[in-house]
């Protein structure tokens, strides 16, 4: 980082010295030669493992989403000056803000006054209603993205993962988009969410300001898991705004306010009114989804894989399904130029212990049948006994979200890693049944799918596993491919 002081940008942007890092890259500080004037400059920052076509890809959606910032003009909103790409990279230049962030105000000074945090609350209501006029989300609202200047201004700052609601997040397919603690539920569940989920990081975030302490605490796959399971605890500091932050906790957006009814309670609050704050049921019931979160453990996960769902279609007509009476070499299940469109590259099977694996260097692909304790040998199992063991399984994913390890030699994953395995969702057109269930980093990184299917007498697993360059959707629908083949396949020999 440090051969990069004294660099020039487009022969204009000299950089002075780095103003701070994250996960997404660097922020400098920088001088305009043009005008004179100091800006801060943004270095955005590759996902490991990109090859030169997905960097490119990447270079233009940056490009794309930053020219969409920038055309957010309010007092609240950081400016964007300037986008550029410059050494193959992209490089955002922003308005140069003086003060510090509302998380180093509460964590040097604690928790601001309530009229205080009110004020706050106002302002970027008003940022967000501005952004959202555009169709641009935040999607990453949190203490640490709101700044406080010297002259009292509130500013909205980081929207590098910011986009117009109907495209694909910057950060890549697979990654969380957000923080955790400030992610609304719906979107830790798939759901793109809306303006109603920028306003449940707001009040997150707002909680914090009030009480000095998030909304919930724990690991981050501890407050993942309580995001989607509990309610936000009471804020102990009297008054109504803890009641309003409740309400725009709610777990179900629709139960939320509306923007405009928070900002005119906010405003009341700010002035040292006191409004009657009473929060109503909410109309539904939200439903719950799977997510990437997790609080109990799990056993050794050897190569699993993980994700989601898959496909609409209904299966097509077939014969009655198979029973098995006696073993079936896996390995047989999937052809060829299925293995290689899965792998990216051709590859044998190979027998482990009563399933097969296809494996290439960072993918693999497993098949292997299920069993239980009563019955040792799973192709002993009868149609009956196989319902009640995929219902049992599917029982035990949807007892809750789970942490687990992934390793998987074969395919270079040489040393445990963390992971969460989410509750399960039903997948239309494997077998006769069947779910799939996410199991990603606990930074939310898709890791791979593992599918659960039903066919006769038979419970099968197919586990895919991708460490390279597969996006998430792409991880999916490996995973949901390979194992329609494989149940297709089975089925055909009834």
């Amino acid at each position: 980082m440090a051969e990069s002081i004294g660099e020039r940008l487009a022969s204009r942007y000299l950089l002075l010295r780095p103003l701070g890092s994250g996960g997404m890259g660097t922020v400098w500080l920088a001088r305009d030669e043009t005008l004179d004037r100091e800006v801060a400059v943004k270095e955005l920052r590759y996902p490991d493992g990109l090859d030169g076509s997905k960097r490119a890809e990447l270079v233009a959606r940056v490009m794309r989403e930053a020219e969409v910032t920038a055309r957010l003009r309010h007092p609240s909103i950081v400016g964007v000056h300037d986008v550029l790409v410059e050494g193959g990279k992209p490089w955002i230049v922003m308005e140069r803000l003086h003060g510090h962030t509302l998380a180093d105000e509460v964590r040097t000074h604690g928790p601001p006054a309530p009229a205080r945090v009110a004020e706050i609350g106002a302002r970027m209501l008003e940022a967000l209603a501005a952004a959202h006029a555009l169709g641009v989300q935040h999607r990453d609202v949190k203490p640490g993205n709101i700044f406080l200047t010297i002259d009292g201004r509130v500013v909205l700052t980081d929207f590098g993962i910011a986009r117009p609601a109907d495209t694909t997040a910057l950060t890549g397919d697979g990654l969380l988009i957000g923080s955790p603690g400030y992610i609304a539920p719906e979107r830790l569940s798939g759901d793109p969410g809306g303006p109603q989920s920028d306003l449940w990081s707001l009040g997150a975030t707002l909680y914090l300001a009030l009480e000095g302490t998030p909304p919930f605490k724990g690991s981050q796959v501890e407050v993942l898991y309580a995001t989607i399971s509990n309610d936000v605890p009471p804020p102990s500091t009297p008054g109504p705004l803890g009641p309003l932050l409740r309400w725009m906790l709610s777990r179900d957006p629709g139960a939320r306010p509306e923007p405009a009814a928070a900002l005119d309670l906010f405003r009341q609050i700010s002035r040292g009114g006191m409004p009657d704050i009473t929060m109503p049921m909410a109309s539904r019931r939200r439903t719950r989804r799977g997510l990437i979160a997790a609080a109990a453990a799990v056993p050794l996960l050897v190569g699993a894989a993980f994700v989601v769902p898959w496909g609409s279609q209904e299966p097509p007509t077939r014969r009655p399904a198979p029973t098995f009476a006696t073993a079936v070499d896996l390995c047989t299940a999937l052809p060829a130029a299925d293995v290689t469109a899965a792998l990216g590259k051709s590859a044998p099977g190979r027998k482990v212990e009563k399933g097969c694996q296809w494996t290439v260097d960072r993918t693999g692909l497993r098949i292997d049948p299920q069993t239980d304790s009563d019955t040792p040998d799973p192709w002993a199992l009868t149609t009956d006994s196989a319902r009640t063991l995929f219902t049992a399984v599917r029982r035990q994913f949807d007892n809750g979200l789970r942490e687990g390890e992934f390793i998987w030699y074969e395919i270079g994953a040489d040393r445990k890693q963390q992971v969460v395995i989410s509750q399960p969702r039903s997948v239309p057109g494997i077998g006769e049944e069947a779910f799939a269930a996410d199991v990603s980093s606990t930074d939310g990184r898709v890791l791979g799918n593992l599918i659960y299917f039903r066919l006769g007498d038979l419970v099968g697993k197919v586990e895919y596993s991708d460490l390279g360059t597969r996006t998430g959707e792409q991880i999916r629908a490996a995973a949901a491919k390979a194992a329609a083949v494989a149940a297709d396949t089975l089925w055909s020999r009834a």
